[in-house]
């Protein structure tokens, strides 16, 4: 059997690159070892860029259930630091509350509308390749097979059998101390602060909702959602704790006693539950993303603390970024070189989420000489300035790739507007949900220019009050002109990133 692309992992970030490669006219084929796809509570939302991208490809109406679109959150919290995002000129960190299990149920739908296969209860056991193709071998429900394929993706977790078997390395540190209990709970309506939604516990005051609630001996959250069970979760920093025994609630219930100094009367929910024990973590990058015909993305390529929720914003831009840029390659137009700036965009985006996420780690750690440093930082925060670097950093706004170009909207994502288009109002994202690369004339006079890629550009001439531009697919700006554009500097871009010109 010969495909296209293989992609080892059919998680959130496996199943958004299988949806990019669809919308550009690449069938995938998606192996996922789990024979079916069932609820995993490994996130409980989206937050950051990847809102607004989702909305750009048309998915947030599907998540979200409303026809509106994205807003930013007015509060968000680093490192047990709650931020007021609604006191910012521009606030970048969006929220979208749906669990991963919803996110990977609509990926998985958009993607076989698309035209994917997702094969079941099939994992990736081996693979080997040549100039041309990759040989997978991979292990089914009815016996063992190979088939090959001109790329394979390895998006198969932070334990990557694609990643292993290319001998790439993972370095990064890992800590055995920390022991993370979480679980699906009531509490007794009596405990709930009606103002707040958080609880008062005798003893420890008030413990406000969703948000890291530190003390010198570890850490307590309480997240009451709305139209889903309660979960509380503990953090705490104990190198002798055990793994051997099922977690329970009455063990979360004494590490939490242990963290508030007092008693919180946990129930168990209604309906299902569940309780989950992580002792230890791990911050690792892969040494490289790519091994001639095989590529990492997501979690195979990088792992880190899940603080503050960056875990899906990373790993499924990782996906949009290569997506379209591996399609181009399959369809014969990409430029020389275009495929590797897979890695060399998004490698220093993980750098920096790793950065923050050990941050906020150290922030929420024990001991005094911590509480100082808390006392500092909470200082620093009363500087709007700072509380939008930390936004920008958190939701992934201050992304800024090297693409060339003085403007200064070149290599940022490119601003939400709203444009006249045939006397009509659109929003930017009713013209990206295709995932073409996209020229915005607002001049009327760039078509000419721009005739020669239209097998593979967009142009949509615009009036808005904004410079022309030109977009790749995953939403970031090649060019931009706020008046007279020089068509020479438009082909130049064109073809740096879209290939040479139809006829050429």
């Amino acid at each position: 059997m010969s495909e296209d692309v293989v992609i080892a992992g059919g998680g959130p970030n496996g199943l958004m690159l299988a949806v990019e490669l669809g919308l550009a006219g690449v069938l995938a084929l998606v192996l996922e070892r789990e024979p079916e796809l069932v609820p995993r509570n490994r996130a409980n939302g989206l937050i950051g860029q990847v809102v607004r991208l989702l909305d750009r490809r048309g998915l947030h109406q599907r998540l979200s259930g409303s026809p509106e679109p994205p807003s930013p959150a007015p509060t968000f919290v680093f490192g047990g630091f709650p931020l007021p995002l609604g006191e910012l000129d521009d606030n970048p960190l969006y929220v979208l509350g749906v669990p991963q299990h919803r996110v990977e149920q609509v990926l998985e739908e958009r993607a076989i509308e698309l035209g994917a296969e997702i094969r079941r209860g099939h994992e990736l056991t081996g693979l080997s390749q040549d100039g041309d193709a990759v040989t997978a071998r991979i292990s089914g429900p009815t016996g063992d097979y190979r088939l090959e394929a001109r790329f394979l993706v390895g998006a198969d977790g932070g334990r990557s059998t694609a990643r292993k078997l290319l001998g790439i390395g993972f370095p990064g540190v890992s800590r055995e101390n920390v022991v993370s209990r979480l679980a699906h709970v009531t509490v007794p309506r009596e405990l709930l602060d009606e103002r707040t939604g958080g609880l008062d516990l005798p003893g420890a005051g008030l413990v406000p909702p969703f948000v890291h609630h530190r003390t010198e001996r570890g850490v307590f959250a309480f997240a009451p959602f709305p139209d889903r069970p309660w979960v509380v979760s503990t953090m705490e920093w104990d190198p002798d704790a055990d793994d051997r025994s099922p977690m329970t609630l009455d063990e979360l219930r004494a590490s939490a006693r242990r963290v508030l100094g007092t008693d919180v009367p946990l129930r168990p929910p209604t309906g299902d539950g569940h309780l989950r024990r992580l002792i230890g973590g791990n911050t690792r990058l892969a040494e490289r993303y790519r091994d001639r015909r095989v590529l990492l993305v997501g979690d195979a390529a990088h792992v880190h603390s899940a603080i503050g929720g960056p875990g899906l914003n990373l790993g499924l831009q990782d996906a949009v970024n290569l997506g379209w840029k591996l399609a181009a390659e399959l369809h014969g137009w990409a430029p020389p070189g275009l495929l590797d700036t897979y890695e060399s965009e998004r490698r220093p985006v993980a750098e920096r989420v790793v950065m923050h996420t050990q941050a906020q780690s150290a922030l929420l750690s024990p001991g005094p000489e911590i509480t100082a440093l808390r006392e500092l930082f909470g200082e620093l925060l009363q500087n709007p300035h700072n509380v939008q670097h930390i936004a920008d950093t958190m939701s992934g706004a201050d992304v800024r790739y090297d693409l060339g170009g003085a403007h200064p909207l070149v290599g940022g994502w490119a601003p939400d507007l709203d444009l006249d288009v045939d006397g009509r109002t659109r929003r930017l994202a009713d013209l990206t949900a295709s995932a073409r690369p996209l020229l915005l004339d607002t001049t009327a006079t760039l078509a000419a220019a721009a005739s020669g890629w239209t097998d593979r550009v967009d142009v949509v001439a615009v009036r808005a009050d904004a410079p022309a531009m030109l977009l790749r697919p995953d939403g970031y700006v090649v060019w931009a002109a706020d008046a007279d554009p020089d068509p020479a500097a438009l082909r130049e871009a064109l073809t740096r990133w879209f290939g040479v010109s139809r006829g050429s």
